[in-house]
């Protein structure tokens, strides 16, 4: 549950007059992300450049809760926000300048964070966490992870995406189609669906298996493909100029019962049978069955629970928001390097990981958007992100 959030989709590439809600739930998606590279480090499960994990069993309970419910719906939220401006985006451009695009804005940050970033944050981890004392370039004679995405996983697979879709335009014959906003019970089906097809896929990859050198999680996939191609449905549709939040305050419900009944039910199966808790992530096995269909129901309810609130709630134009979605990408970007530096910062503070996660989720949420504030006005980095 570790490398996990992305970009394009916080890219902005829309007018922001009208939608800039869209904005501000990648202000609010970041932060979660940043918060959830916090719980992996202090004690949820998952791997992470460094950690420090709890041992007070009711933190575990609260840290897992909050990963496992991020985990099922934040990067499938960020792969429906990126679709839903590729279609005017590829209409706009053209194929190659869209294709030109795409490389530019998102091979760029790849090459940086590989080649860069990655060899300072392990060389942190390396010289303080493991006590290594030696000079960066000594590290780097014996270093062989060049090709390490970490978080940036996502940006491999929406440019990937991106070029599929491409190549599907181009030889596309007829029109889109046009879909109608999709019904509660439609909703509910679509989780179900992906509840299948996960579990299906996770029987040969389960949760937690990635594919290097890229980083994906075959396991999440399914709904990230999905929801992708339901954020081009829902742009060549119209859906943003549909959305009545009032239509779906029953899958609001459905969210919430979820997190609150569904989840504790699921920590229920794991202590009252006591089986492995990798039976969870994958495998033929009735806990992987019942928690792919819990992770996806819940993952495609709060993804329109969210978004129905946002075009609510979120649609007035707000300086100080606007200011942090501008510079969200490069707080993606950059945040393993600011936690990993507060984490290792603390690490001999002798207190349980718990107070350290108290004080290390808000300051690296302040400090890696100040951070990336910073990092947009260096002349030449705001036009690749």
């Amino acid at each position: 549950m570790s490398h996990q959030v992305p970009p394009s989709a916080l890219i902005p590439d829309h007018p922001k007059s009208k939608i800039v809600y869209i904005d501000y739930l990648k202000v609010l998606l970041t932060a979660l992300v940043i918060a959830h590279h916090a719980f992996v480090t202090y004690g949820a499960p998952g791997g992470w450049y460094y950690s420090e994990k709890t041992t007070i069993t009711g933190a575990i309970m609260a840290m897992t809760m909050f990963v496992a419910v991020n985990q099922s719906y934040f990067m499938g939220f960020f792969f429906f926000l990126s679709a839903l401006f590729i279609p005017s985006s590829y209409k706009k451009k053209g194929a190659t300048v869209f294709i030109r695009d795409r490389l530019f804005r998102l091979g760029i940050p790849l090459l940086f964070y590989s080649f860069v970033l990655a060899p300072v944050m392990n060389y942190l981890v390396y010289y303080y966490a493991g006590e290594h004392h030696i000079t960066f370039l000594q590290f780097l004679s014996g270093y062989d992870s060049w090709i390490s995405v970490g978080v940036l996983w996502f940006v491999v697979a929406l440019l990937l995406f991106s070029l599929l879709y491409a190549v599907w335009k181009s030889i596309a014959t007829s029109p889109p189609d046009v879909w109608p906003m999709p019904a509660v019970k439609n909703i509910l089906r679509l989780g179900a669906a992906l509840a299948v097809v996960s579990f299906i896929v996770r029987l040969s990859f389960p949760v937690g298996w990635v594919l290097d050198p890229v980083g994906f999680q075959l396991g999440h996939f399914p709904q990230y493909i999905a929801v992708f191609m339901v954020g081009i449905a829902a742009a060549e549709s119209k859906w943003l100029d549909q959305l009545n939040s009032g239509q779906y305050k029953k899958i609001k419900t459905i969210a919430l019962c979820m997190i609150f009944i569904g989840f504790p039910m699921v920590y229920a199966i794991k202590m009252i049978f006591d089986n492995p808790l990798e039976w969870f992530s994958g495998g033929l096995h009735g806990e992987a069955a019942f928690y792919a269909f819990w992770e996806q129901i819940t993952g495609v309810c709060i993804m329109v629970a969210l978004f129905a609130y946002g075009k609510e709630h979120l649609n007035t134009p707000n300086a100080l928001l606007s200011r942090m979605s501008r510079c969200a990408f490069a707080v993606y970007i950059l945040h393993p390097f600011v936690l990993i530096s507060l984490s290792l910062l603390l690490r001999s503070w002798d207190v349980d990981p718990v107070v350290k996660l108290l004080i290390v989720t808000p300051l690296g949420v302040i400090f890696s958007f100040l951070l990336g504030d910073f990092v947009i006005r260096i002349p030449g980095v705001n036009k690749v992100i």
